[in-house]
């Protein structure tokens, strides 16, 4: 069965290519996109994803604090971070270090890397 994740991106192009992506991978499947923070957790709450994939930078909220609520959702979905600006990453080691979550760059989103962080626990 494959892992099931929400994409979360104000960038209509950015939530494309993370949606293509993500498609061409084997065992996963996008089940929807959220333009914004509001949106997501409605969607989330909704479809119960195994997974989301997050920007940091949100127009409604920090996608950090994002990716805290979605992590707490009761069946707790798999948050992996993304951003076009590498220097985001320190932000998010600023927070408690176990509750860190996995970082990709929006450049390497094609680069093979995104599938083990969407699926390891």
């Amino acid at each position: 069965m494959p892992i099931s994740v929400l994409v979360i991106d104000d960038d209509r192009s950015s939530a494309s290519l993370a949606t293509r992506v993500l498609n061409d991978m084997q065992g996963v499947r996008v089940v929807a996109t959220a333009p914004d923070a509001r949106s997501a957790l409605d969607v989330a709450n909704q479809l119960r994803p195994d997974a989301a994939l997050v920007d940091v930078g949100l127009p409604d909220r920090d996608g950090i604090d994002l990716a805290y609520d979605l992590a707490a959702l009761p069946w707790r979905p798999r948050v992996v971070l993304m951003s076009t600006n590498r220097d985001a990453v320190s932000a998010i080691d600023a927070r408690e270090a176990a509750d860190a979550f996995p970082f990709v760059p929006k450049d390497e989103l094609s680069e093979g890397r995104l599938g083990h962080l969407l699926s390891s626990d």
